[in-house]
């Protein structure tokens, strides 16, 4: 059965409360997973592995994490509570300007492909896919500085490479120049594209079908978010990781907790054939895990946020939830 024009998320709202719902959907969601994003992040930079009694020599002190709740407790006892919420500020920044480009750029090629091939032409799963990975693609490029940033914070212990978000900024175009801010970027596009063409694609196949299910503790849009999520999450993660190494290269990058990050420079698929040559192919899966962990109630989060925010914000309107003018 295909979906009534109400059911799709492109179709409903204008384009200020698209804007608006993104960066709320944001910046809840960011908070919310703060903790876990941070174990990623430790998690895919890290090198070695206990499993590997080779890999732990010259660790420089380093520590060794294993598993997501060993990992977040390591960080809590070490660093304390706040050290959970390492490079929180750029990261809401980040949420807030990418959720408010990726949802307003969705709505927006979505009315392009509309206007230049008409509603019927492209299966729907087709138009999704393309306006997603559109949005995937917009979002990323223009936020990009502060996910190197959020990266760059949450990748220092104790001993504090940047003091703060502004020396920060300072110090990384002194040192590094405006380049330094996109390190990481192409392979940062080449997962976001199918990652959130996928996403957006399972999203609106399944939503229609799950949006009316009675959960106990969600909704069938939370459900419907957190299934596209992991699906998308999965097929691109190891790009995800080779954006995490790649965005802690430069003369910081032996002042991280881990200090033994390998130096790479052979670009996107050099890096991949590096961590494979050194850790195997498991190396390019490093805090899949925790990864898959956060995108459920991520995903969930941002989506239950980003619809009933919108229809918040639609009701200041005067058109409803499907007014499709600015």
């Amino acid at each position: 059965m295909s979906a009534k024009p109400g059911d799709r998320l492109k179709d409903e709202g204008t384009r200020l409360q698209v804007t608006a719902a993104g960066a709320t959907a944001g910046v809840v969601s960011r908070f919310v997973i703060a903790p876990l994003d941070v174990v990623k992040i430790r998690l895919q930079l890290q090198t070695h592995s206990l499993s590997d009694p080779l890999s732990t020599r010259n660790l420089h002190g380093s520590p060794i994490y294993k598993g997501t709740l060993p990992t977040l407790l390591s960080i809590f006892r070490s660093e304390g509570l706040t050290g959970l919420w390492k490079g929180n500020l750029p990261a809401e920044l980040l949420y807030l300007c990418y959720f408010a480009v990726q949802f307003t750029t969705y709505r927006q090629t979505t009315l392009l492909l509309h206007s230049t091939l008409g509603e019927s032409t492209l299966p729907p799963s087709a138009e999704s896919f393309i306006s997603g990975a559109a949005a995937g693609a917009t979002g990323t490029t223009a936020t990009y500085p502060l996910d190197l940033l959020r990266t760059r914070f949450a990748a220092q212990g104790n001993d504090k490479i940047y003091k703060g978000f502004l020396p920060a900024i300072r110090q990384i175009h002194h040192q590094e120049g405006y380049k330094g801010f996109f390190r990481g970027l192409a392979p940062a596009l080449g997962q976001i594209i199918p990652f959130m063409g996928t996403f957006f694609a399972v999203y609106e196949t399944l939503r229609p079908k799950l949006s009316k299910l009675e959960l106990p503790f969600s909704s069938g849009g939370a459900l419907t978010g957190t299934i596209a999520s992991v699906i998308a999450k999965t097929g691109t993660f190891p790009l995800d990781l080779v954006r995490k190494r790649i965005q802690v290269q430069g003369p910081t990058r032996g002042g991280y907790v881990h200090k033994n990050i390998p130096e790479y420079t052979h670009g996107t698929f050099g890096t991949m054939r590096e961590i494979v040559a050194r850790e195997g192919v498991r190396g390019l899966y490093r805090g899949l895990t925790v990864s898959l962990v956060k995108a459920a109630p991520a995903s969930a989060v941002t989506m239950w946020t980003y619809e009933r925010a919108l229809r918040f914000y639609g009701s200041f309107g005067t058109g409803g939830n499907n007014v499709k003018g600015i």
